[in-house]
């Protein structure tokens, strides 16, 4: 094992430790995350809308108004400029709060605006994020979307490695005094198939995947 691969070991081990402190702190045995729903309709409506962060790249039509129509990528200060529109604060609304509240600019300049804001491309932060560390293919961090489940998350990082402890996966969820640890199945959910062992992630959720002890 070369010295990247021991440092790498070292890390997740040591965060694992942190997570099962948690874990006993809340009575992980106790906490079970819900299960995934069923339908659709349902896994959104679970789910908190995601927000828009600094260096989105946001897509902005007006309605009839192709000249005020625009691409534009949200500023390190969370700021946006458009057409007419100069220096909103983007960061932290929905898409849905930031396209009404650009039709409140614009209605100094046009009759009745409709304004539709559309998400293209996300660098969310950390806490619009899904992280996932330890024994997964591709660990990486993910930005959140609207009814994103743990199945969603492991096939977007590959799945488990041949040396995952997948059934002995924690998930992280919260900050500082308020965090809270659960267990996750994930040997069951990737590979006995076992649907129950599914669950919602929310924005900002980490997940440990530890390796086996052979």
């Amino acid at each position: 094992m070369n010295k990247f691969n021991q440092y790498r070991q070292i890390a997740i081990s040591c965060l694992m430790a942190i997570a099962m402190a948690g874990c006993a702190a809340v009575g992980v045995d106790g906490n079970k995350l819900a299960s995934a729903p069923t339908t659709t309709e349902g896994a959104v409506n679970a789910a908190p809308e995601y927000l828009v962060g600094p260096l989105d790249q946001l897509e902005v039509f007006v309605w009839r108004a192709p000249e005020l129509s625009t691409d534009v990528t949200v500023r390190p200060d969370g700021r946006i400029s458009t057409p007419l529109v100069e220096d909103m604060v983007a960061s932290g609304k929905t898409p849905s709060q930031l396209a009404n509240d650009l039709e409140g600019a614009l209605r100094e300049y046009v009759k009745n605006p409709e304004v539709t804001v559309i998400v293209s491309n996300f660098s969310s932060t950390f806490d619009q994020q899904v992280r996932v560390l330890g024994e997964a293919q591709e660990p990486t961090a993910l930005p959140f979307q609207a009814g994103m489940t743990v199945l969603d998350v492991m096939v977007a990082v590959g799945g488990l490695t041949e040396f995952a402890a997948g059934n002995r996966a924690v998930l992280i969820r919260g900050k500082n005094d308020e965090r809270e640890s659960f267990r996750l199945r994930l040997d069951d959910l990737l590979r006995k198939g076992k649907i129950s062992a599914n669950a919602p992630v929310l924005p900002g959720d980490v997940i440990l995947i530890p390796e086996s002890v052979f």
